[in-house]
């Protein structure tokens, strides 16, 4: 079973779960059928058809948790290492300036645990221990918004080229003139 939000079961969850399908071992034992399981614990049919080989394959065993689909390559004691090693900055690390990145952060964490984040699981591992992206709160005071509108009505329509305009034919939907 997979989720959006990236995550999987809880602990609680994964137990009831396990419960669900002792329940529905023991209804099998019973000669019960898979609709009438289905129904009554509320699950799919075709759930119930997948426990139901697994039993009768490696029985009762068969319908134990396995545990969390995965488990995080950074336990709370390494992430704590994690946390004082971004404290200290980029800067101490090699980095040019004092801005973390994901990738910056993946690569720290690569070079100082030998372990193999994705960005996207850099930007998980931080979420699930309460860091947030931080952006600024207010403008930098050296802003000048003349000279930034005066940019945006001047400079930027050159950069960004006229507009494609359609004319007659050029939509792939028109039918051509000769076949």
């Amino acid at each position: 079973m997979r989720y959006a939000q990236g995550g999987g079961l809880t602990d609680k969850r994964r137990a009831f779960r396990e419960k669900l399908r002792w329940e529905a071992a023991e209804r099998f034992r019973q000669g019960d059928a898979n609709t009438i399981i289905a129904h009554d614990l509320r699950v799919s049919v075709r759930s119930v058809q997948r426990w139901r080989k697994a039993w009768s394959q490696d029985g009762p065993r068969a319908l134990a948790s396995k545990g969390p689909a995965s488990l995080p390559l950074l336990s709370d004691e390494l992430f704590a290492v994690l946390e004082r090693e971004l404290a200290r900055g980029p800067v101490a690390h090699g980095w040019p300036d004092q801005t973390w990145t994901l990738s910056r952060i993946k690569t720290l964490i690569g070079r100082r645990f030998h372990k193999s984040y994705t960005s996207q699981g850099v930007a998980a591992l931080l979420k699930r221990h309460g860091w947030t992206c931080q952006v600024p709160a207010r403008r930098a005071i050296e802003r000048d918004e003349s000279l930034v509108s005066g940019w945006v009505k001047e400079t930027w329509p050159q950069v960004e080229g006229p507009w494609r305009r359609s004319t007659r034919g050029s939509s792939s939907r028109a039918k051509p003139d000769s076949l």
